[in-house]
């Protein structure tokens, strides 16, 4: 049975509790999904309530983009909502193209929404998006994080974005769409087999003969993700006994780490992992499991740009050297996406890794308590080759090293996702 427009706005609306945001961003590419959310959004909050913005990302892939940012700022022109078009220029061919897309999508959207004081943004994601997720945790063999697919809200590069379409069908939007006259462009990747989402809406064509409907996969989710949240919770609470953050770093208690159910030590080492490497997507399953045999073991890895060792009857976890070694900055700018030098100059002065040359000019860095593999990569100010301070490697100079987000937010992020 198809749901009533009554019925999608006031599910929509639902989404956003009692107090929507003074400020909504919404992610639209052209395609149904999308569209259909940017209308709903124009029409089921009071009017004058929320300011939206409409997005769209260009990622220079295919010739039709243009076409459908434009269809998109028409659209949006017609509803009195102001259009950006965000482009990517990232792509060399290498590694995964629908992932890399996903990251840059996500990181453009995010650092417009930051420039343009825009806390909250609105993705399409639908029902039928959840159960093709959940279909691909299974065929990963995921566990609980995996198969609670998308959650409803997720804090990502310090956005808050918000799924309100995902207790919504793709056939309800289209038939929203379709009654009203409103164009949309169908992405020809949705149909391309060598995606594996498109496999998987292919074999839920198959299941729901069986009674394995999307709704029902939505539902597996929403439970699982009960689950995490409990976990979640629980990761929380123990990580503030045996956690500490120490410059940007993660030391946990070796002694209480061992002591902790497998699930729990897992998803402390990789939430310690994507903190300190500025992830918001952790390593692969198989890859956390020899992660954690070799730590407990008191070998030393690196791992999704972290360096992971025994230090000190801890478990440290750091930056790896080579992942931040050819990062520049100016003292003015972020570096490495979480830090910000300050200190006093009368000429451009650059951030970059301190490298163990830089380290060697610093005698007292082993009154850090800091592992050298940390502090090597920890932020530096350079004039050229010489070494102007080393604010964490006991080298100062007048120059201070401090976290965008703050120590606490890895303790917050736990609770955030």
């Amino acid at each position: 049975m198809t749901a009533s427009r009554g019925d999608i706005l006031a599910r929509v609306r639902a989404q956003f509790g009692n107090a929507p945001p003074a400020r909504l961003g919404v992610a639209v590419s052209g395609g149904g999904d999308s569209v259909a959310l940017l209308h709903i959004l124009a029409h089921c909050f009071e009017v004058g309530s929320v300011e939206l913005s409409a997005v769209t990302v260009d990622h220079g892939l295919r010739p039709e983009a243009a076409d459908e940012a434009r269809l998109v700022a028409g659209l949006a022109d017609e509803l009195g909502i102001p259009h950006t078009v965000l482009r990517w220029t990232g792509w060399d061919g290498s590694g995964n193209l629908q992932a890399r897309a996903r990251e840059a999508r996500y990181r453009l959207i995010s650092d417009w929404a930051k420039s343009t004081e825009v806390a909250v943004f609105a993705l399409g994601h639908t029902a039928d998006d959840q159960a093709e997720t959940v279909l691909m945790g299974l065929a990963r063999r995921s566990g609980v994080n995996g198969l609670s697919a998308m959650p409803l809200r997720r804090v990502m590069h310090g956005i808050s974005m918000v799924r309100p379409l995902l207790n919504t069908s793709r056939d309800d939007l289209r038939e929203y769409l379709t009654t009203r006259g409103i164009a949309w462009a169908e992405d020809p990747s949705n149909n391309d087999q060598n995606f594996d989402r498109v496999k998987m809406r292919e074999a839920l064509r198959v299941l729901e003969s069986y009674g394995l409907t999307a709704q029902a996969f939505a539902t597996v989710a929403r439970n699982m993700a009960q689950a995490r949240e409990s976990l979640d919770w629980f990761t929380f609470l123990t990580a503030r006994d045996i956690a500490t953050v120490d410059g940007g770093d993660v030391a946990l208690d070796l002694r209480q780490f061992r002591t902790l159910p497998e699930e729990i030590a897992r998803r402390l080492l990789v939430h310690a992992i994507n903190w300190v490497g500025g992830q918001y997507k952790g390593p692969r399953h198989a890859a956390v499991t020899q992660a954690l045999k070799s730590v407990r073991a008191g070998l030393s890895i690196t791992l999704n740009g972290c360096h992971v060792q025994r230090f000190s009857r801890q478990i440290w976890i750091s930056r790896e050297y080579n992942a931040v070694s050819a990062l520049r900055a100016a003292t003015g700018d972020t570096w490495d996406r979480r830090w910000r030098c300050d200190g006093r100059s009368e000429r451009p002065l650059e951030i970059r890794a301190l490298g163990r040359e830089g380290l060697n000019l610093c005698p007292e860095w082993r009154l850090t308590g800091r592992p050298l593999a940390s502090l090597i990569a920890s932020p530096a100010v350079w004039d050229g080759p010489e070494l102007v301070a080393a604010p964490l490697a006991g080298r100062p100079d007048g120059w201070d090293a401090w976290l965008v987000g703050g120590e606490e937010e890895f303790f917050a992020s736990l609770l955030s996702h």
